[in-house]
């Protein structure tokens, strides 16, 4: 599947009096379907790159997502890409949906996803359970969404086959929602994901939670996905939501080199409060956390942490 290339800037040798500006190497980060975090995280993180690197410039392209974009960056397709940290070590451990080992390392982390599972109010869906027979937006085919749904359609002794999908983008998702055509969506994101904005400022909506126990055979199936609350302010809703997430990383190539990654790790997560100020998102990110993710950091992000853990002690 290809991805498709959205440029928010156009990079080239420019002219300052009688000197051109040598040419940027120019890299592409695949982020996700429009609608959800990915594509803003990703294109708030490419414009500090092409500002703060010495030579390389970076853009966002839109992709099915977390489980596409390993492949792609495996590939070549792509210089990075932003996945969550299950399908991280999936993909470098040739486990399913992967049947090849991927040669990636890891750049950094950046925020956490949850998994928003979106009704209109009044709807007859209270469960999990009510989605049987149900049109449901699934978010594109091969993205997070979908390995998120299929494990719960697990645990509910559920299939796919249980319910109508649409395998659409997350603002295609969320407006055939609004519009009445499909009966729930679903999209694992961060929050406030724009695709559920844009539908709560034309209709009410509620969110389908799991029940306590369905929570607690998640934890204990699946130890890599998080238990959450999102704060009912964040979507107007009238109480917190008990949610389930997975957290989020930037991912490269192995053999990509090692100063390049240098410049990259610096250019973002040396620039967080520009980072923070451009994108809401960015305030769930964490740079420390890159210490902590499933897969082994790549050496040029290993040197740019390890730089700042003296500062980080003080």
């Amino acid at each position: 599947m290809s991805v498709v290339l959205l440029a928010s800037f156009i990079v080239g040798c420019s002219q300052s009096g009688d000197k051109a500006e040598p040419r940027r190497q120019e890299l592409h980060l695949a982020t996700a379907s429009l609608g959800g975090a990915f594509y803003p995280v990703g294109q708030s993180a490419s414009n500090l790159v092409t500002k703060y690197s010495d030579n390389l410039s970076m853009l966002p392209v839109v992709s099915a997502g977390a489980i596409q974009n390993p492949r792609l960056v495996h590939a070549g397709e792509v210089d990075l890409g932003i996945t969550n940290a299950y399908m991280a070590w999936l993909s470098v451990n040739a486990e399913a949906p992967y049947t090849e080992r991927h040669d990636l390392l890891a750049l950094g982390t950046i925020h956490a996803s949850i998994l928003h599972m979106v009704t209109l109010a009044g709807s007859p869906i209270e469960s999990f359970d009510d989605l049987r027979g149900k049109r449901v937006a699934v978010g594109p085919a091969g993205g997070g969404t979908y390995g998120f749904l299929e494990r719960l359609l697990e645990i509910h002794d559920m299939s796919i086959e249980d319910i109508t999908p649409s395998y659409l983008s997350y603002t295609d998702g969320f407006t055939q929602l609004g519009d009445g055509n499909v009966d729930a969506a679903l999209a694992l994101a961060g929050f406030p994901t724009a695709a559920v904005m844009a539908t709560l400022a034309t209709q009410d909506l509620a969110f389908i939670e799991l029940s306590e126990e369905k929570l607690a055979e998640v934890r204990e199936r699946y130890p890599y996905y998080t238990l959450s609350e999102l704060p009912k302010d964040v979507y107007r809703t009238e109480q917190d939501i008990s949610v389930i997430g997975v957290n989020n990383m930037v991912i490269v190539r192995a053999d990509m080199e090692e100063e390049q990654v240098f410049q990259i790790a610096q250019s973002i997560y040396g620039n967080m409060d520009e980072f923070r100020r451009n994108n809401a998102i960015a305030r769930q990110i964490f740079p420390m956390q890159s210490l902590q993710l499933p897969i082994p950091l790549h050496p040029g992000s290993a040197r740019y942490f390890q730089s700042l853990r003296p500062a980080a002690g003080d």
